[in-house]
């Protein structure tokens, strides 16, 4: 853990250069591991989107319901979309057009058909608190070794971090390989700095959903999210 009290906020008005594209999707099964099969599929109908800056692949998050049925760990497992669940691209805003290109198309994830809906514009946000599921990370190293990687890599970025917390471990599969990854969240973030790490993301491999930050509401809540 990394922790430090905060200061006064400066507020910023949320610019949209990059910002979420949001598909509504048709997919009855997913692989609890599919980031590689699904950006992979993803780059072959936008072969621009790994080396595009800002760029990024949101993993799918099905959450655990209230029925009973909690979300597998073991990445053998299968995930089960609802209709609510949505694909999400990170994109600088003058590839909406280019996103498009998606619509209408059926991806094969790993021998799961996930067709691709109708698309919506969400702009980023401007909440203190963010966490990204996925940060690659050098698996050797401990927590506080990562932690202060972590701190570095944002003063490179000009931001300076008061309260972090790292989450589980999680290997993601690739085609050669397993890719190690920490959670993390980042609380107490000026807006400023808050709009440049979901801008900027972390690390590498963004394309296949590692690095990219989301919202947290309530630093309280971190149970789910975090493991």
């Amino acid at each position: 853990m990394f922790w430090e009290e905060s200061t006064t906020d400066n507020a910023k008005e949320v610019p949209d250069d990059i910002l979420d594209v949001v598909f509504g999707i048709s997919c009855k099964t997913l692989p609890v591991d599919h980031a590689f099969s699904l950006s992979t599929a993803i780059k072959k109908e936008l072969d621009w989107i790994e080396a595009e800056p800002g760029a990024g692949v949101h993993t799918i998050h099905v959450a655990a319901s209230g029925n009973g049925w909690m979300r597998p760990d073991d990445a053998s497992q299968l995930l089960y979309p609802s209709r609510r669940t949505k694909l999400t691209l990170r994109i600088p805003k003058l590839r909406i057009n280019d996103a498009k290109a998606l619509i209408g198309k059926t991806l094969d994830v790993n021998g799961n058909s996930l067709t691709v809906n109708n698309m919506g514009e969400k702009k980023l946000c401007d909440i203190a608190t963010l966490f990204s599921r996925y940060i690659v990370s050098d698996g050797e190293k401990s927590e506080s070794e990562f932690l202060q990687e972590i701190v570095q890599a944002l003063n490179e970025l000009g931001i300076k971090p008061k309260k972090m917390l790292c989450g589980k471990e999680t290997d993601v599969s690739l085609d050669d390989g397993i890719l190690k990854t920490r959670s993390l969240m980042i609380a107490d973030l000026s807006t400023a700095d808050s709009i440049l790490l979901q801008q900027q993301g972390l690390g590498s491999h963004r394309w296949m959903g590692c690095g990219i930050f989301l919202p947290h509401k309530d630093i309280n809540e971190i149970g789910e999210t975090m493991g």
